[in-house]
């Protein structure tokens, strides 16, 4: 009997689940699974994980003291919760969690590393070594050298919302453990400024990006691992079997899953030796300069911020709304 995609793709390239959701990731049982605010916001209004926000929000609330505000319980609970979604899906997954900092924070280099630091103390008190946890921070430069530092005190770091060479070059200058291009994202904008409904697999401006980045970083050694993330449909995925991991909606593994054609390696370490690449010096002045003409990453990295902040956002009032249902429940019982 033949191998379906999703068997032969996990012969070549780390499988993991793009999703916070935890039954499927029991489901999918795939080695590493990545979260964002998007996502997390999503898991915390399904019915199932509603212990795991009451829990957070009851702790946060224990933690801040009777003097404490609203407003400081649930940004205390809203720190823990992607920890709390972390936690169980570590206890599913062998190997890492990436868990990502405030959006907000994206161009703020310490606050960024603050962030960090608190999120891997939180793991740590949960008996979870730095080994297993990935701290996503978005591309920016600011982003980036935030990065650079963490890397250094040994947290190891998940750079998010990556759309162009000059923001994984810099990644890679910087020693950051791995990088999470968006394949999909990057389809999306073509597709609206072309005007043009698809584009063929081996053809989509996202797969193209990621295979130049991939080549690049094999071509000159760098350690960074390139994970192509946010795909569309499961072309965009075989088209980059080999790379170092791609992460992945359940739908798509599903029906990867599903599908038993033969699936041929597309990226291999092995030919980029081979290949006539010119290497980019990169510093601040060189990686704005390309940022601004780069009018597809420009505007991605932008919108992908805004996304997430406004994804926190819901969460924030998510978790007010519920704690205030928790306090009068609380009130009741006391009557």
């Amino acid at each position: 009997m033949s191998k379906n995609l999703l068997e032969q793709l996990r012969s070549m390239t780390v499988v993991v689940a793009d999703t916070g959701d935890i039954k499927a990731i029991e489901k999918f049982k795939p080695q590493d699974a990545t979260t964002n605010p998007s996502l997390i916001t999503a898991a915390a209004q399904m019915p199932e994980y509603q212990e795991i926000v009451d829990q957070t929000l009851l702790q946060a609330k224990k933690d801040a003291g009777s003097s404490a505000s609203q407003g400081q319980i649930v940004m205390m609970a809203f720190d823990r919760l992607a920890v709390s979604f972390g936690l169980k899906i570590l206890q599913i997954i062998p190997g890492r969690v990436s868990t990502e900092v405030d959006a907000r924070l994206s161009y703020d280099t310490e606050a960024t590393v603050n962030k960090a630091r608190e999120l891997i103390a939180q793991y740590k008190a949960a008996g979870v070594g730095r080994d297993r946890v990935l701290i996503k921070i978005a591309a920016t430069w600011e982003g980036i050298r935030a990065a650079e530092i963490l890397e250094k005190e040994g947290i190891h770091c998940n750079l998010t919302l990556l759309f162009g060479i000059h923001q994984a070059i810099a990644c890679a200058e910087a020693g950051v453990t791995l990088i999470s291009p968006f394949v999909g994202r990057i389809l999306d904008w073509y597709k609206k400024d072309t005007g043009r409904d698809s584009y063929p697999a081996h053809e989509d401006p996202g797969v193209l990006s990621v295979t130049t980045i991939y080549n690049y970083y094999k071509k000159f050694g760098y350690k960074t691992e390139v994970m192509g993330a946010s795909f569309r449909n499961i072309g965009e995925i075989t088209e980059l079997a080999g790379c170092d991991l791609l992460t992945i909606s359940p739908a798509l593994l599903t029906e990867l899953q599903a599908t038993t054609n033969v699936l041929p390696r597309k990226l291999d370490p092995k030919n980029a030796p081979k290949m006539n690449i010119d290497k980019t010096p990169m510093d601040k002045g060189i990686f704005e300069k390309m940022h601004k003409s780069d009018r597809m990453a420009f505007d991605k990295l932008s919108e992908g911020i805004d996304g997430f902040t406004k994804a926190l956002e819901s969460l924030e009032k998510l978790l007010a709304e519920r704690l205030s249902t928790l306090e009068a429940n609380v009130k009741v019982g006391a009557a």
